[in-house]
């Protein structure tokens, strides 16, 4: 079971990642993280509760968006770290659809970056695998937000 950060600490993840080629038949109890074109056609034979959905930056919200209040978790996949479309999605889905559950950053995802994407809507952070995880955690208080003043 991998680990990632959710609410300030490390927790060991419950969800299991499959992948494009991979057929959605999850064990009792299980939940899966399908990407968005599996999830999209096979979305009417799924538990609900159970089932998440990953976006690659290049996916449209659009088949998603009617169901956003029955998706426990969306995951975002960063392929690298100089890809800010994921920024982008998660602005959408927070800011303009609301979307309330758990939106998870994957892949590419380093230290650095964690203040900005908790800032984007993120929730939960899956570290790449050479990042410093004692380290993590105190990238939330690298940088203090401050309102612009005029003056």
């Amino acid at each position: 079971m991998s680990r990632l950060i959710r609410e300030g600490q490390f927790i060991d993840d419950c969800w299991r990642w499959l992948d494009a080629d991979e057929a959605p038949a999850p064990a009792p109890g299980e939940r899966l993280i399908l990407p968005s074109a599996v999830w999209q056609a096979h979305r009417p034979g799924l538990d609900a509760a159970r089932t998440g959905v990953w976006l690659a930056p290049d996916d449209d919200l659009a088949p998603l968006l009617p169901w956003l209040a029955t998706i426990p978790l969306i995951a975002i996949r960063f392929p690298v770290f100089t890809d800010g479309r994921g920024y982008s999605l998660a602005r959408l889905l927070r800011g303009r659809h609301g979307y309330a559950g758990e939106l998870r950053a994957v892949g590419d995802v380093l230290r650095d970056q964690l203040y900005f994407l908790q800032r984007a809507g993120f929730d939960s952070f899956a570290l790449r695998a050479d990042q410093p995880a004692e380290e993590a955690l105190a990238a939330f208080r690298d940088y203090r937000w401050a309102p612009f003043s005029r003056g």
